[in-house]
């Protein structure tokens, strides 16, 4: 028994919520100014949000209408807004900004993409299956007027490598007030069916939780990226894919890796692919690829051969200028929860 346990989160988690802001930000600096530089973190705790970070933009940008536009998609309420984004520093800015055709890299950084033959999503099985319970339970609250569901809600899959067993599922979700625990188990019970067919379900394990999102817990943009990529089952460089405009390779980089590795695995017939790009600030060109298949071989030089990884090529190969990244910082970045297929 080889035992693997991953988790995913609904986008009414406060970290979440948190990456949303920051991703809206950057979206609508980017939909008025291609150039934009947007480095967005948010914080968010009961009423409050803190907005901090760096934009350099030539873009109108209303920051208090875009938080509340984002709370009230979440149903969140917003009292104070404080505001301590700056100007970009001179010397990132020189070292980035290149010629109409050169974007040097936005800062250094290590990125990963992984691609398995698993699932449609191109994920894990474990991956998968927790971000499917997500989307389902974001689907009940935001469509069935009669949900017992608030929203904030994350899970666990455990699962067995060795057999594909699905071994356990956890998910705690917030839920309303005076719902009996036995009601909300049977409820929750009911609206996964199909999703997964574990040995055992385990169904807020703490018992009553109606007190959910900021008003319970702070959050921070930036602090799910393992849930925001495989889930824990491979590598995740160190640096968040949310509130960063298209030059940062942490974001740009991450989601070529994954590009990439699901290519190797359609054209090669890859059970699973694993892929490593290193860039410098202000290089336009990565410093090392690596690609490593389950045939054992690397597929770093027909990486370098037959894709441009250049950061410019990367974001017109991935369309990232016309991309609504507060979209994808509501969940999984490589889990589309419409198809349940990969992004």
């Amino acid at each position: 028994m080889k035992l693997f346990t991953t988790e995913a989160v609904t986008k009414f988690h406060p970290d979440k919520y948190a990456d949303q802001i920051s991703d809206a930000i950057v979206t609508a600096c980017m939909r008025e100014d291609r150039n934009s530089r947007c480095g967005v973190e948010a914080l968010v705790k009961g009423t409050t949000v803190v907005l901090a970070g760096e934009v350099k933009t030539n873009a109108k940008i209303d920051y208090e209408a875009i938080v509340r536009r984002v709370a009230d998609k979440l149903r969140y309420k917003v009292d104070d807004i404080i505001n301590l984004i700056t100007e970009q520093s001179a010397e990132i800015s020189k070292a980035v900004d290149g010629t109409e055709d050169v974007i040097g890299a936005g800062d250094q950084g290590i990125v990963f993409g992984y691609a398995s033959n698993e699932t449609k999503s191109y994920l894990p099985l474990s991956v998968d299956i927790a971000n499917r319970i997500v989307a389902t339970i974001e689907k009940d609250v935001d469509t069935n007027p009669d949900s017992i569901l608030v929203g904030d809600a994350k899970t666990q899959v455990t699962i067995d490598l060795e057999n594909g067993c699905v071994m356990d599922v956890v998910v705690s979700a917030c839920h309303k007030p005076d719902i009996d625990i036995a009601e909300v188990r049977k409820y929750i019970r009911k609206l996964l069916h199909g999703i997964a067919y574990p040995n055992k379900w385990i169904i807020n394990p703490a018992g009553e939780w109606t007190k959910g999102g900021p008003e319970a817990d702070c959050g921070l943009t930036g602090r799910k990226i393992v849930c925001d990529q495989t889930g824990g089952a491979y590598s995740v460089g160190g640096g968040a894919l949310s509130g960063k405009d298209v030059s940062k390779v942490d974001r740009t980089g991450t989601y070529m890796a994954r590009k990439i590795a699901c290519d190797l695995v359609d054209k090669f017939r890859l059970r699973f692919c694993s892929v490593q790009l290193g860039f410098v600030i202000g290089q336009p060109e990565p410093i090392s690829v690596s690609a490593k298949g389950s045939d054992g071989r690397n597929y770093g030089v027909y990486v370098q051969r037959e894709y441009d990884l250049s950061v410019k090529g990367m974001v017109e190969a991935l369309d990232l200028y016309n991309k609504d990244f507060e979209k994808y910082s509501e969940g999984c970045h490589f889990f589309d929860k419409d198809t349940f297929e990969r992004r």
